[in-house]
């Protein structure tokens, strides 16, 4: 059901707005999942052209019958609504029937943050006599040192590292690319690891210019990141739930505690929303109340009469 629109459209977030390929997969998913729900409830006679509102409303309440959550629900709409927004511009449809939907409602859950004491906790729990831990440590001082995505740090290449001007290149969603600084320590124990550990390790070939790599020379998977992150978690005894992006959540808390501006920030995790910055901030109204008490020039004209 609609092979030949779904086919268009994916060359179009391909070329046209060059989408990396977990976000071209997703929104094509997201369609099909459409064409999938529509075909078994209305039957294959529903051309694209006839779909309407009530349809999509129907395919929304039956995702949240299965229970699937609002994040989920608005992410699988808005890869719907490209795709008919994309086929008003080809002239396929005379009318957007995704106009007056409004996304569901979500949530801000907020994930864990890592004190520094809680980081340093982990850390400790990191045996550094061996290969993998060596390439563990550099791999969390990266992960906290400079906010990085679980994605970005496991496609991180050698040529991406800027030691001397004490950067990265990484790239970020949408394959976009952003150069972030990383503390002393990462660059040290990044170093450490490229010359004690990576280079004794026969790398396959698709992995030559990776740098983390697992024990058979292939690149360091996603998957395998999170268990470290967690192992090493639960040795050091913190309940929290713990991920890779737990360190990149603390990253960003610690830098807004500490004076740094909200922009910043923003370009070093490579949010497109200043809003989506926002939400990693998490900072309580004490602390934004002793912000304006500081900072505010009024605040501070009254602090001189006094």
């Amino acid at each position: 059901m609609w092979e030949k629109e779904i086919q268009s459209f994916g060359n179009y977030l391909k070329i046209e707005r060059g989408l990396s390929g977990h976000s071209h997969e997703a929104y094509l998913r997201d369609v099909s999942k459409l064409a999938t729900y529509l075909a078994s409830s209305l039957g294959d006679d529903l051309a694209i052209a006839e779909i309407e509102e009530a349809h999509l409303l129907a395919f929304l309440k039956d995702l949240h019958g299965l229970g699937i959550e609002a994040s989920t629900q608005a992410r699988c709409l808005s890869g719907i609504r490209s795709f008919f927004h994309f086929l008003q511009f080809e002239g396929s449809i005379q009318r957007d029937p995704t106009l007056h939907i409004k996304s569901p409602q979500q949530g801000r859950k907020l994930p864990d943050t890592l004190s520094f004491d809680e980081i340093n906790q982990i850390l400790e729990q990191n045996d550094m006599s061996t290969p993998e831990g060596v390439r563990n440590r550099a791999m969390l001082e990266m992960l906290y040192g400079a906010g990085m995505r679980v994605s970005e740090l496991t496609h991180l290449k050698l040529t991406d590292v800027y030691e001397d001007i004490g950067f990265l290149k990484v790239r970020g969603k949408g394959d976009k690319e952003r150069l972030v600084p990383a503390g002393k320590d990462a660059f040290r124990y990044l170093k450490i690891y490229l010359e004690s550990v990576r280079s004794q390790i026969p790398v396959k070939k698709e992995a030559l210019n990776v740098v983390f790599l697992n024990r058979r020379g292939g690149a360091l998977s996603r998957v395998m990141v999170f268990i470290i992150c967690k192992d090493l978690a639960a040795k050091a005894g913190i309940e929290k739930s713990i991920s890779p992006h737990t360190f990149r959540h603390s990253f960003a808390t610690h830098l807004i505690e500490g004076g740094a501006d909200l922009r910043a920030v923003q370009e070093m995790l490579g949010h497109e929303s200043i809003l989506t910055t926002e939400i990693y901030t998490h900072l309580d109204r004490a602390y934004l109340s002793q912000m304006v008490r500081d900072f505010h020039p009024l605040n501070k004209g009254m602090k001189n009469v006094e």
